[in-house]
């Protein structure tokens, strides 16, 4: 299969079909294309009214698939101009996952215009118990079609139940077993169901280790749960330990790609979620509040700058200055370094043990690159022909510096974890802020301590 590549070419010639209104020829091309390709398309095009006509051209079975694929603006603006009707022909044609995230989409009166649209009752009312839950929950993320069958059951009345079941179920990853109160027991391999007497019942063959999440799980750790045991779908359970849907890796994929895009941008020292075309109050208000950190963390700096001024009134003493954007660099970059290295740790929950054991090891890792950057600075020093003393006070303040801002780029991710607080936020302007300042004071602390003045 060659992969698809969009092209101007191809969006300018589906434009002029349009256009055209050659209705046919625009089903025959797009016929074989995937979904996923589809959307791709329909994300390029420029005009809502043209994406809009091309919605409405083709199938429900394929252009269902599409609006969940498209970007979160141009759905919107897509769905304005689609009727209730409309609308209800795609969300029949969903898992039921994805058909309650469009109707949260919806204004609330037109998403129950919607859901009373919808023929099949049955998936309506399963798209209803859906909005229940918070979407940043196991709840929110599971779709409501899987097999499931009763332990009471033999084998063949279970196989004639899978068969009816299956045909809802767009990918059968596993086969869940529960009691007649619909508590989840346990999950069937197919293997051994194919090799057992068909008069056996279920409850002698099924495997009750079978990993599970709550409805009210947060999604991150859904996430964690699945990457951890490489399961390609797991099952969820409300209150009373009853099966209530499914959660499938493509979902899960959804939820680790958010993460990372909300991490990135708090390391960047973004507060909201916001995309590059969101309007200039959206985008000021998500970058502003950390600018005006990096601002009085500036101003701190400059305060205790001018407590040693008296630097600059000693021609001896003045190159010191020339150094400052070099400590407060490398406070920044160290900063940064240990807390990434913290906060992805965290993310994979893989940071264990003591919270002293790892400041150590941090200030032994410190000491050992501080030591080597020393060595650097010392040979700069000797090469322009600075006074010993004064290249040893750069040294001695750049490795003092070095191992702060490791203890502090290791130390506030985890205690911003402890507390319940998303931890990407230490790597970006917080500490490079902190760091700064600490990486200064340090500086003409030491300087003051080795030159005597």
């Amino acid at each position: 299969m060659v992969p698809f590549k969009l092209s101007k070419e191809l969006i300018s010639e589906i434009q002029t079909l349009i256009v055209a209104r050659q209705d046919g020829q625009l089903q025959a091309m797009l016929e074989d294309v995937h979904y996923a390709d589809v959307a791709e398309i329909v994300n390029g095009i420029d005009h809502i009214k043209q994406a809009t006509y091309l919605i409405k051209l083709l199938d429900s079975d394929k252009t269902s698939d599409v609006l969940t694929e498209l970007d979160d603006d141009l759905r919107e603006a897509i769905l304005k101009r689609l009727s209730v009707k409309e609308i209800a022909d795609e969300l029949e044609e969903l898992d039921t996952d994805d058909a309650a995230d469009i109707v949260a989409e919806l204004p609330p009166e037109r998403a129950k215009k919607v859901i009373s649209h919808i023929e099949d009752k049955e998936h309506a009312k399963d798209i209803i118990e859906l909005l229940r839950y918070d979407e940043d929950t196991a709840g929110g993320l599971m779709a409501k079609e899987l097999v499931q069958v009763n332990e009471n059951w033999n084998v063949l009345t279970c196989v004639k139940e899978m068969r009816a079941q299956a045909e809802n179920v767009t990918r059968v990853h596993s086969i869940y077993v529960v009691d007649d109160e619909g508590r989840l027991k346990g999950r069937l391999s197919l293997k051994d169901l194919l090799t057992t007497s068909t008069k056996t019942h279920i409850k002698d063959v099924y495997i009750s280790n079978v990993d599970y999440v709550d409805v009210n799980t947060k999604d991150e750790e859904v996430a964690k749960v699945m990457s951890k045991y490489d399961l390609e779908a797991i099952p969820v359970v409300d209150e009373m330990g009853r099966l209530v849907g499914r959660i499938t890796i493509d979902d899960i994929v959804d939820v680790i790609k958010e993460e990372a895009e909300k991490d990135y941008q708090l390391a960047a020292g973004i507060s909201q979620d916001v995309e590059a075309d969101d309007s200039i109050l959206e985008l000021t208000r998500a970058r502003l509040p950390w600018l005006i950190l990096g601002l009085f963390g500036g101003l701190g700096a400059v305060f205790i700058m001018q407590d040693y001024e008296e630097f600059m009134s000693n021609p001896e003493l003045q190159d010191l200055f020339f150094f400052t954007p070099l400590i407060a660099a490398m406070a920044g970059n160290v900063g940064v370094q240990s807390s990434a290295i913290i906060v992805q740790g965290l993310a994979n929950d893989i940071v264990k043990g003591s919270l002293w054991n790892r400041l150590l090891k941090e200030v032994g890792l410190s000491l050992i690159n501080g030591l080597a950057l020393a060595v650097l600075v010392l040979a700069f020093g000797y090469i322009m022909n600075y006074d010993i003393s004064f290249s040893l006070t750069v040294a001695v303040a750049l490795i003092c510096v070095i191992i702060v801002a490791a203890l502090i780029g290791t130390f506030v991710p985890i205690v911003l974890d402890k507390r319940g607080i998303d931890p990407a936020i230490a790597t970006g302007p917080f500490i490079t802020t902190s760091n700064d300042i600490f990486g200064i004071f340090l500086f003409f602390y030491i300087a003051k301590l080795i030159l005597h003045f």
